[in-house]
């Protein structure tokens, strides 16, 4: 049976590379039984990277992707500082570079959103030609209805080497089968992010039964992201429809561990995983 790679997305360890080093980090990543990250939100100093490329070495840890700021309104944009982002990539021995998210600024505008991605397009064509591939992470905001099309399909349909890594909490989150889209989307999807989806409790207070306003808005923000099988997505299934759809890499990511060390997330993530039969993507 085909398998994929299940790692991390060093999004969720930024204050542990801050505190600790990105060796160190990566030291405990590997003791937790991961052998593979995407780096995101990590500064890409020289010394984060020897660091990064010496735990890669040490521990046996694939850097599958790192992440480049949006082409708009950022100094270390990728089109402004191309040589050096893939330098950096190459120096890690890394196959994708991706974007994060669409700019702020652009958001809500599909004519803007569209250059941006004819720019996004030229940018894959010119990585291509230094062997590697630039992929665009999901949020919700690319469901948006532009004349009863996603806004995601219609930048799918104007590319064609630009990949999309799928996040399945925020694909849900628009109220769209993760599963379901992850097969519309074969081919054109290496990278899969697992992130589960889960209902808070509301925990009300005496102050929020007499102010019908702060109910209210308990209410309405019971979403919170979860450990992956502590929360309602099926993901046996998502996982068997990326792998048919030809994902490689499944990176576990939390936004917000709500107040827990994010290796015990992790942990805990890793173990759901393995009891669910997938100790040997590891």
């Amino acid at each position: 049976m085909k398998k994929g790679k299940i790692g991390v997305q060093m999004m969720m360890l930024k204050g542990k590379v801050a505190e600790n080093g990105a060796y160190q980090t990566m030291k405990k990543l590997h003791e937790l039984g991961f052998h593979s990250v995407e780096v995101s939100q990590i500064p890409m100093t020289p010394e984060n990277v020897e660091e990064m490329r010496r735990a890669s070495k040490d521990f046996s840890i694939t850097i599958t992707s790192i992440t480049a700021p949006p082409l708009d309104g950022d100094n270390e944009n990728l089109e402004d500082n191309f040589e050096k982002i893939v330098a950096d990539c190459k120096r890690l021995d890394c196959q994708f570079i991706r974007i994060g998210m669409l700019p702020v600024t652009i958001m809500g505008d599909k004519d803007k959103i569209m250059d941006y991605i004819s720019r996004a397009e030229k940018m894959a064509q010119r990585l291509h030609s230094e062997g590697i591939s630039l992929y665009y992470h999901t949020h919700h905001i690319e469901f948006e209805r532009y004349d009863g099309k996603f806004l995601l399909d219609i930048m799918k349909e104007n590319t064609s080497l630009l990949g999309f890594e799928l996040d399945v909490h925020w694909i849900h989150r628009a109220g769209v089968d993760p599963v379901q889209l992850i097969r519309e989307y074969k081919g054109r999807v290496a990278l899969i992010h697992l992130k589960d989806y889960r209902i808070g409790n509301l925990g009300l207070t005496a102050e929020d039964l007499q102010d019908r306003s702060k109910f209210h808005n308990k209410f309405i923000n019971l979403i919170e992201f979860a450990e992956v099988g502590e929360g309602n997505l099926n993901m046996p299934a998502i996982i068997e429809a990326s792998l048919e759809a030809g994902a490689e890499q499944f990176l576990i990511e939390q936004d917000d561990t709500y107040g827990r060390d994010p290796f015990d997330c992790l942990h805990d993530s890793a173990e759901n995983l393995r009891k669910m039969g997938y100790a040997d993507w590891f």
